[in-house]
């Protein structure tokens, strides 16, 4: 049974504390000058659910990065594969590492 795919705003989304400092600057770079603002085709982000209905990026940190600094606004698509029994409330979002 997989996990149905959701549409969420990327700058929304918690970092997972080995990556509280944001994405790697040379593979959001890299990423940039190869996809640009495009998020049509992009994988989704593997994501946590917390018990507040928050959601924390397990994969796809620079995608997310990349996805809210170039569109602002735009959703992309994630899959929650799992779930925190705690809150992830006091982990920082990707908006606060733009």
């Amino acid at each position: 049974m997989s996990s149905p795919t959701r549409q969420v705003d990327p700058a929304d989304l918690r970092l997972p504390p080995t990556r509280a400092g944001g994405a790697d600057p040379l593979k959001l770079h890299q990423q940039i000058r190869k996809y640009g603002a495009a998020t049509d085709g992009m994988p989704p982000l593997f994501v946590y659910e917390d018990p507040d209905g928050l959601l924390e990026i397990i994969d796809g940190v620079t995608r997310a990065t990349r996805a809210a600094k170039l569109a602002p606004g735009t959703p992309v698509p994630v899959v929650v594969i799992g779930r925190y029994r705690r809150s992830r409330a006091g982990s920082p979002t990707v908006r606060d590492r733009l």
